[in-house]
C-alpha cells in the first residue's frame, strides 16, 4: 500500500520547488482490466506486466545521470534544436504536454488543440509538423487510450520522452490555503491527488478539460475561493501562487509521451536518420482474430529466440458482444482501410526495423497474425525529465 504523500505547504511568494529525484526508472505498470473510451463502449484488456523502462545495468535518472540531458543542452537523441518546428498538443498553454514538447524539441513552436484528435488532425492538414500524445503513466498504466487514436491514422512515432509530473496546488495571488473551498483540474490530475487533497481538507473537486485550462479559468475569472492542480511552470506562466508542492498521491509520477509525424515529412525533416551509436526502439501493433494465445506465444518466441528485448507488451482482448468495442486499425498497406480486430498486441522492442534479426522476427509473426503494422522506429530515450 502506498504511503501518504509528503506535502510541502509553500509560501505564496516562494518559487516552485523542484521535483524529487530518483536514482532510476525501472517500473512495472499494470494495465486496468477495463478501459473506457469517450466515444466507444468499454472493452476488456488483459494485461501483462509492462516494462515501462527496460531493466538494464545503466541507470535512468531525472535529467540524465551520465547521459546527455535536454535541459541546458542543445541536443536530444542526436537532433539539433527544433527552432521553427510546430508541435500540436492537447490543452491550453502551460499544459504538461506543451512542456514535454518544448523539452523534447527545444525551440519549437507549440499549437494548442482542444482534443487529442485535433492535434493529430493538425499534422495531417499540414498545420503542425508534430503532434505529441501522452500514452502511458506510472499511475494510470496505459489507461490513456491514445494508442487507439494513433492506430486510426497514418502517422509515425518519431520520438519519445518521459516527463516527471509534479502536481502543485495553485491559487490567485494573496489567497491563503484556508480560503480555498474547491479545486479544479483535469479528471486524471484530480484522481492522482485525491488523498493529498483530503489531507488538506479539500473535498470539493470539479473536473475541467486540462490542467492548464484550469489555471486559465482560475486567472481569467479571478476565482478567490478556488485552487487549481497544475505544474509549477504553469504557476510562473500565469502569475499564480503555489499553495502546496507535490500533491500527487504517489511521489514517483511519470508520463511517457510520443511525438508523431506524417510519413511524407520524415525524409525531409531527417527524423528517420540517427547517429550510428544511438540506441533505437521500434513500436508495432499485431492484430488477429481467433485465439489470442497463439499469436502471443508467437511474438514472444520470435523475439526471444533472436535475443531481442521487449520494452512493452500489452494485450487487448475484445469481443463481438455489444458492450465491448473492437480495436480499429488503419491498414496502410490496403489503401487506408479501417479494419476492426478483437485481439491486438502493442509491442515495443529494442532495435531497428532495418536490423536483419528484427526483420526475421517481424516476418515470422506476420505469417501467423492477420495484420502487423510498424508504428515507428525512433531513438530510445531512457531518461526522465522534470520541468526545470
Amino acid at each position: 500500500m502506498a504511503s501518504a504523500p509528503s506535502l510541502k505547504i509553500a509560501n505564496p511568494s516562494s518559487p516552485a520547488a523542484s521535483a524529487t529525484s530518483r536514482d532510476r526508472l525501472h517500473l512495472l505498470v499494470t494495465i486496468p482490466s477495463t478501459v473506457a473510451s469517450p466515444t466507444s463502449p468499454p472493452r476488456r484488456s488483459a494485461s501483462l506486466a509492462v516494462a515501462f523502462a527496460a531493466a538494464s545495468a545503466s541507470a535512468a535518472s531525472i535529467n540524465g545521470g551520465g547521459v546527455p540531458k535536454i535541459n541546458g543542452h542543445p541536443r536530444i537523441n542526436g537532433f539539433e534544436p527544433a527552432a521553427g518546428l510546430r508541435v500540436a498538443f492537447q490543452g491550453a498553454p502551460g499544459a504538461y504536454s506543451e512542456f514535454a514538447a518544448k523539452t523534447a524539441l527545444p525551440g519549437c513552436d507549440t499549437l494548442p488543440c482542444r482534443a487529442f484528435a485535433d492535434a493529430i488532425s493538425a499534422v495531417e492538414r499540414g498545420l503542425a509538423d508534430r503532434a505529441i500524445l501522452p500514452v502511458e503513466s506510472t499511475m494510470e498504466g496505459a489507461a490513456l487510450r491514445n494508442y487507439d487514436l494513433l492506430l486510426r491514422h497514418d502517422l509515425r512515432v518519431v520520438q519519445e520522452i518521459s516527463l516527471f509530473v509534479n502536481y502543485c496546488l495553485l491559487a490567485m495571488p494573496g489567497v491563503s490555503p484556508a480560503e480555498v473551498r474547491r479545486v479544479i483540474s483535469h479528471p486524471v490530475a484530480l484522481a492522482h491527488c485525491g488523498r493529498a487533497l483530503a489531507q488538506l481538507g479539500l473535498h470539493r473537486c470539479e473536473p475541467v478539460e486540462d490542467t492548464a485550462g484550469a489555471v486559465e479559468m482560475l486567472r481569467s475569472n479571478r476565482l478567490l475561493d478556488t485552487a487549481a492542480i497544475a505544474s509549477p511552470r504553469a504557476a510562473l506562466l500565469y502569475g499564480l501562487d503555489v499553495l502546496a508542492h507535490g500533491v500527487q498521491d504517489e511521489s514517483w509520477n511519470v508520463t511517457r509521451f510520443l511525438l508523431l509525424a506524417a510519413p511524407t515529412s520524415l525524409a525531409a525533416a531527417g527524423a528517420a536518420v540517427h547517429p550510428k551509436q544511438t540506441p533505437l526502439k521500434t513500436s508495432m501493433v499485431v492484430a488477429h482474430r481467433g485465439g489470442s494465445m497463439v499469436v502471443l506465444l508467437k511474438v514472444l518466441s520470435a523475439f526471444s529466440r533472436r535475443n531481442i528485448n521487449l520494452t512493452k507488451l500489452e494485450v487487448i482482448n475484445s469481443s463481438s458482444k455489444e458492450d465491448m468495442a473492437p480495436v480499429f486499425i488503419l491498414d496502410v498497406k490496403a489503401k487506408g482501410t479501417l479494419r476492426a480486430f478483437p485481439h491486438v498486441l502493442y509491442v515495443d522492442f529494442e532495435g531497428s526495423t532495418e536490423d536483419p534479426k528484427a526483420m526475421e522476427a517481424i516476418d515470422e509473426i506476420s505469417q501467423t497474425a492477420e495484420l502487423v503494422r510498424i508504428l515507428g522506429c525512433y531513438a530510445a530515450d531512457p531518461n526522465v525529465y522534470d520541468l526545470h
